[in-house]
């Protein structure tokens, strides 16, 4: 319960790189459970995580701007729908190197958004919980979907 009312204060009070970081730690924490769920023969949790990391995924690519961030967030979208596709890949094939390679890509872009600003160093990894929000359960944790950030 505390930690709910933490994350929920924490994504509320967050400025539009720490909610950057939230998703991508989110996200990243989605298919780690993924993955684990893989190994554990959790067909239905395994579902429900690489479900929540779509949406995540989906969530960070309709928060590029595409004036602002030119090259780097058409890369970017490119980057997310292969992402998109490799998690589908590992939970239709039930196979997860397909798992752990979008967990390797989620780690290499989550540290480079840690990277920004010192009030984003001392941002850890959150934790996979289920946080209630007023605008919907298929974001849990994530950051507002009207939101935009340039990426």
């Amino acid at each position: 319960m505390y930690k709910d009312l933490y994350q929920e204060s924490r994504i509320l009070s967050a400025d539009p790189i720490e909610l950057v970081q939230i998703l991508y730690g989110h996200t990243l924490n989605m298919v780690k459970d993924a993955r684990g769920y893989l190994a554990a023969g959790d067909i239905a949790a395994r579902g429900r995580s690489i479900s929540r990391a779509l949406a995540a995924v989906g969530q960070l690519e309709s928060t590029l701007d595409y004036e602002a961030g030119g090259t780097i967030s058409q890369n970017l979208a490119k980057l997310y729908a292969y992402m998109r596709t490799r998690l589908l890949e590992g939970n239709i094939k039930q196979k997860d190197a397909p798992l752990a390679e979008v967990e390797g890509l989620l780690t290499t872009l989550y540290e480079a958004w840690l990277a920004i600003g010192p009030k984003a160093q001392a941002t850890p990894v959150v934790d996979a919980m289920p946080v209630r929000s007023v605008w919907g359960e298929q974001f849990v944790g994530m950051a507002e979907p009207a939101q935009a950030w340039s990426a």
